[in-house]
């Protein structure tokens, strides 16, 4: 699997879509399923991403972007369904 979509041409990434789609759910009761749906796209393409034997520079691109976007899960998560702040201090 590519790390490029064919869904929109805004989404540079296969796991975008979801990722995308959770941001935008404003029904508390399908939220959390939109977030969880997110959290598995990125993680079968981080396992893509590990199973390759050569590091391809274009990846760091990638991997920022899935940084990003779980630390934006992690602040819907925290703010929209009352999960603890882990990260709190």
């Amino acid at each position: 699997m590519t790390k490029q979509t064919s869904a929109s041409p805004a989404f540079r990434f296969v796991w975008q879509p979801k990722f995308e789609a959770s941001l935008k759910e404003s029904n508390p009761k399908k939220l959390l399923e939109a977030v969880h749906a997110a959290e598995t796209g990125i993680f079968n393409r981080l396992q893509e991403l590990a199973e390759r034997s050569t590091r391809d520079p274009s990846q760091q691109a990638e991997q920022q972007a899935i940084a990003e976007a779980l630390r934006t899960l992690r602040i819907v998560k925290r703010d929209k369904l009352g999960f603890p702040d882990w990260e709190a201090k």
